[in-house]
């Protein structure tokens, strides 16, 4: 009985020394493969905050294979505890699942970076600068300064117009006029508007067309390219500009006109 009692015993050690090496080997290599991920990360320039959360994901997810392997190795039935982490998982999964749509759209968007913080965009009917990208939502500063949080689930599924990633954008103005106004000469004032603003680019040159011979007005299509920066300030020229100057050189604007009829009897 004794001597039965000493193989358990033994056997029970044996088990003990190669869960202890199993932890220890098994630590390191977790502890490498977390440095070997942010090392990745960092090449990469992932945003910091979606690199504390990968990392800390990869350190536990492995820590707890880590866990099942030692109790696998003391002789712990693994089977029901792994059923247990599923199910439990499962049950937080079908709770949090709004949130974990706006976790996955986090984690995407912070991969493929449509827009970075800064940039002005376009998205889920709201326009703004962008002020934070979080693991859940997106804030963004309206042009009123109002605070837009956007879920990041539906930002990452629908379209994102993003203003900021090109260096350069092209405008086009449409500018009516009368059918009685001379078309030549109200594309040479447009031209000269644009060809005479410095903050208007000359390269590609601007352009102007007819783009529309409409019931009340001819449309003339104004297109020139401007910096981001001075974007807002060309068109605001340009708008002003063409105003006075159409006045000026007799080029008439349509607009509605209100006729009273007076009866009379």
């Amino acid at each position: 009985m004794a001597y039965l009692e000493s193989i358990d015993l033994t056997a029970y050690a044996l088990k003990a020394i190669g869960a202890i090496v199993i932890w220890i080997i098994g630590s390191w290599l977790i502890s490498r493969l977390v440095k070997a991920v942010t090392y990745v990360m960092d090449k990469r320039e992932y945003d910091m905050s979606l690199k504390l959360f990968l990392r800390s994901l990869t350190s536990w997810g492995l820590k707890i294979l880590l866990i099942i392997m030692v109790l696998g190795t003391l002789g712990v039935e693994t089977t029901s505890f792994a059923a247990v982490i599923a199910a439990a998982g499962l049950a937080i999964g079908m709770a949090l699942q709004g949130s974990l749509a706006n976790f996955a759209g986090g984690v995407l968007i912070l991969i493929f970076k449509p827009f970075k913080v800064g940039d002005f965009i376009e998205a889920q009917g709201v326009s703004g600068t962008v002020k934070e990208i979080g693991i859940i939502n997106t804030q963004l500063n309206t042009f009123g300064n109002q605070l837009a949080v956007v879920p990041n689930g539906k930002l990452s599924n629908d379209n994102i117009i993003n203003y900021s990633a090109e260096s350069t954008r092209r405008e086009n103005i449409t500018a009516g006029i009368s059918y009685d106004s001379d078309i030549k000469k109200a594309k040479e004032i447009l031209l000269d508007i644009v060809n005479n603003f410095d903050k208007v680019n000359k390269e590609p040159a601007p352009q102007v067309m007819v783009a529309e011979l409409a019931d009340s007005s001819v449309n003339l299509s104004l297109r020139y390219w401007a910096n981001n920066d001075v974007f807002w300030d060309c068109r605001w020229y340009v708008m002003e500009e063409m105003k006075n100057r159409f006045d000026a050189e007799g080029i008439e604007i349509p607009y509605p006109h209100q006729v009273e009829i007076q009866k009379q009897g």
